[in-house]
């Protein structure tokens, strides 16, 4: 089982003598099938970090950030196309059928 630590870059020389690896794709130390977990407890991770995985937890985006995100704006010239009805955009009905685009 692999283990993530929190190793300061002043405490690496410390933990690689304790058998601790460098991963460098994932720029974070780590030990593997240690038993003893005792060696390692001052650069074990918080319970909120997971181990096994080196990625930072993702960042909560404002809910009008998420927003802006599904638009795609080209230029000035951009326009909001007006809404005809209430049906999904992929499907067409009565309502629609005139401005709908031809496959």
């Amino acid at each position: 089982m692999r283990t993530n630590l929190q190793v300061p870059f002043a405490d690496k020389d410390q933990a690689k003598k304790l058998g601790a690896r460098w991963d460098a794709a994932r720029k974070v130390w780590y030990v593997e099938n240690k038993t003893d977990m005792a060696p390692f407890s001052r650069w074990a991770p918080s319970p909120h970090v997971h181990s096994g995985a080196g990625e930072q937890p993702p960042k909560s985006i404002p809910g009008n950030k998420l927003q802006a995100a599904g638009k795609v704006i080209v230029g000035s010239d951009y326009v909001v196309p007006t809404r005809i009805c209430q049906c999904l955009p992929w499907d067409v009905c009565d309502k629609c059928q005139a401005t709908a685009l031809s496959n």
